[in-house]
Parts: structure tokens; C-alpha cells; sequence
């Protein structure tokens, strides 16, 4: 498990760092650190602040602006019911769970920022309170990943997890959920109420499985969370029906988490999830600096 998540560590800090910084502004006003845009000098304008380089290329004197830092408090939101003890390919749901958790512990790492997280199996919750450090989120990943499996027949309740961030309230900041999204979708109301007052950014966990049932012959197909397991033909019929309800269901999600105003990445664990990780930061950068995603 040590050496699991060492190597997890090194590739997310190979592969992510420095695409998040001095991206959120100050919660209180006044100038910060991050070095920001340059303009130019205006009368009244604090001469400490001049930037001599900029000033020296184009011979007109120039400032260098500074964004506001500010500590942020991320809360992870990370539902590990029965249905993620489950994967196809490169790994389980449940392990790119625990790697989404790390990339986000990652990046929202610094500067005074503190990350907490929510954690519910069905079967126990597990909370762990938000701190600062690498210390921190090194032990709240290895914790995370400790926990015991639900047994099978275990219903999760991602709606009853959301919850536990609402009450008691918490200071504005970011929410991470992180899930599978499969089942009822009672979840929409408690993210919209979170939504209001937190940034939110979903991350859905799926495997193909999840979406396409291939051409298998005979097989036993089994619900983790009611335990309920059933012999089927995988006719092209049915995997027909199977495919367009599974794809009915995942637009209806990215429905919910549009209304809630959620930020949405999909992890796949046949694809590299680093990458999709990437792609999703550069692309809310961009939004977030006015640029076209």
C-alpha cells in the first residue's frame, strides 16, 4: 500500500504541477504575492511595485499588478459504495477514486490551503477534517484507501453524504465529488444547495462496463448494492437496450450537475486519467482568465 501510493504521489507530481497556481483570488481584499499582469504606471500608484524590466523594453514606466492569495478550504465529497468495487480494465473505480483524490489533494495544495474530506461506503462514513500540509494529505490519501469494502448487498446513499457538507455550514470554498453517479439520482437536490454557496466540481468514475455491455454469450449480471444477480443471453437486442440506457442515464447526470452548476470531468478506467485530469484544469483556466476553453 506504502509504495501504491508513493508512486501515485510521483506521478501526479510529475504530471499536474503548476497548473493551478494563482488561479483564485483573495477572500480578503488588499494586493497579494502572485505576480500578476503589467500595465502602466498611473499617477498615485505604488512606486515599489514598478516593473524595471518591463519599463526598460518598452521606455514607458510600467507596474507589475499582484493577484490576491488566498487559502482555500476543499472538501472531498467520495462515495466508495459496492458499485465502485468494480473494473474491466487498467484498475477498479474504487482505485481511480483514491487517484482523483490525490490529483485534487495535489492541486489544491499550498499556500495555506487546508483539504478535508467525506468519505461513505454505505456501510460507515468516515470523516476527516480539513488541515494544510503535505503531511496532511498524504495521511488523509493513505486513510482513505484503508477502508474497509462495503459487503456486497450495501446500498450507498450519495445524497446522505452531500448532507454532511451542508450541515453545519462551512466557509465558501471548493467541493469535490467524487462518484460513480449510478443509481437514483436523489443526489441533485443536495448538490444544488451546496452549489450555492461552494465552487463544485464533479468527478465521475466509469468503466466500460458501465456503458457498453459487450457480445458475451451467457452471463451473470449482479447489482453490488442490492445484491440481486441475474443469468441473461447478451443478444444484440439486449445489449442494444442496455447501451442506450446506460447512455440515457450518464446525460441525465451531466444534466443534474449542469443545473447545480458543477464543473464535470469523467475518469475512465480505460483511458489515461491524468491526461483527462489536465485537459479539464487547462480548460477552467482558460474560462477562468477570460480566454475561449
Amino acid at each position: 500500500m506504502e509504495a501504491a501510493l508513493r508512486m501515485l504521489e510521483l506521478e501526479v507530481r510529475r504530471r499536474l504541477d503548476g497548473l493551478l497556481q494563482g488561479n483564485h483570488l483573495g477572500l480578503v481584499p488588499g494586493p497579494g504575492s502572485e505576480p500578476g499582469e503589467a500595465r502602466t504606471y498611473q499617477p498615485g500608484d505604488d512606486v515599489r511595485r514598478m516593473d524595471w524590466a518591463v519599463t526598460a523594453r518598452t521606455t514607458i514606466p510600467h507596474i507589475r499588478e499582484t493577484v490576491a492569495d488566498r487559502e482555500l478550504e476543499t472538501w472531498l465529497a467520495i462515495d466508495l459504495s459496492p458499485s465502485l468495487d468494480f473494473g474491466t480494465a487498467a484498475c477498479e473505480k474504487r482505485d481511480l477514486a483514491i487517484a482523483a483524490t490525490a490529483a485534487v489533494a495535489h492541486l489544491t495544495r499550498g499556500g495555506g490551503n487546508r483539504i478535508g474530506a467525506a468519505v461513505s461506503t454505505g456501510a460507515e462514513s468516515v470523516r476527516i477534517p480539513a488541515r494544510g500540509g503535505l503531511a496532511h494529505a498524504r495521511g488523509m490519501i493513505r486513510k482513505i484507501a484503508e477502508i474497509d469494502r462495503a459487503p456486497e448487498g450495501t446500498r450507498g446513499d450519495l445524497a446522505a453524504l452531500l448532507e454532511q457538507l451542508r450541515r453545519p455550514p462551512r466557509r465558501r470554498g471548493l467541493i469535490v465529488v467524487i462518484s460513480d453517479f449510478l443509481g437514483e439520482m436523489e443526489w441533485q437536490r443536495p448538490l444544488r444547495a451546496l452549489s450555492a454557496r461552494h465552487d463544485i466540481v464533479a468527478i465521475e468514475v466509469v468503466d466500460p462496463r458501465d456503458v457498453d455491455l459487450p457480445e458475451v454469450g451467457t452471463v451473470v449480471l449482479s447489482d453490488p448494492e442490492s445484491g440481486r444477480q441475474r443469468e441473461v443471453t447478451a443478444s444484440a437486442l439486449l445489449r442494444k437496450e442496455f447501451n442506450a440506457a446506460a447512455a440515457e442515464h450518464r446525460g441525465e447526470v451531466a444534466a443534474g450537475l449542469r443545473r447545480a452548476g458543477a464543473g464535470h470531468l469523467v475518469l475512465r478506467t480505460d483511458s489515461d486519467w491524468i491526461a483527462d485530469t489536465v485537459r479539464f484544469v487547462v480548460a477552467r483556466k482558460r474560462r477562468w482568465s477570460g480566454g475561449v476553453a
